[in-house]
């Protein structure tokens, strides 16, 4: 659910960069008020705009909601707080040392058999 929910964030990122891209500024409206061909789009000279804007808001909407979900999912995993806490390594016990002043062991001299 997680990986469908990023996909649906950077689809949702790339399009909304996309659209604000095709956006016109507002001091492109003036040179369209003058007749400066606007009028023979698609959409005709206003009808860009709105549908640009409603798509960029639709756009936003879906971003941040995915983003809230993906905070939310990440919210709930459960992880131990620390390594150290969930590994425990055993160590093998070292060797003695011989008191002091106590003289070495001598090696035992392997048996023979008769």
């Amino acid at each position: 659910m997680r990986d469908i929910i990023l996909v649906i964030d950077v689809v949702a990122a790339m399009g909304l960069v996309g659209l604000v891209l095709l956006q016109q500024g507002k001091g492109a409206d003036m040179g369209a008020a003058f007749g400066s061909g606007a009028s023979q789009t698609l959409f005709g000279s206003r009808g860009s705009a709105n549908f640009l804007t409603r798509t960029t808001a639709i756009l936003a909407v879906i971003f941040f909601s995915a983003n809230l979900a993906l905070a939310w999912f990440a919210t709930q995993q459960t992880v131990s707080s620390s390594v150290t806490q969930s590994v425990t390594v055993e160590q093998p016990a070292a060797p003695q040392a011989p008191a002091a002043g106590a003289a070495p062991e001598a090696p035992k001299a392997p048996e023979v058999p008769k």
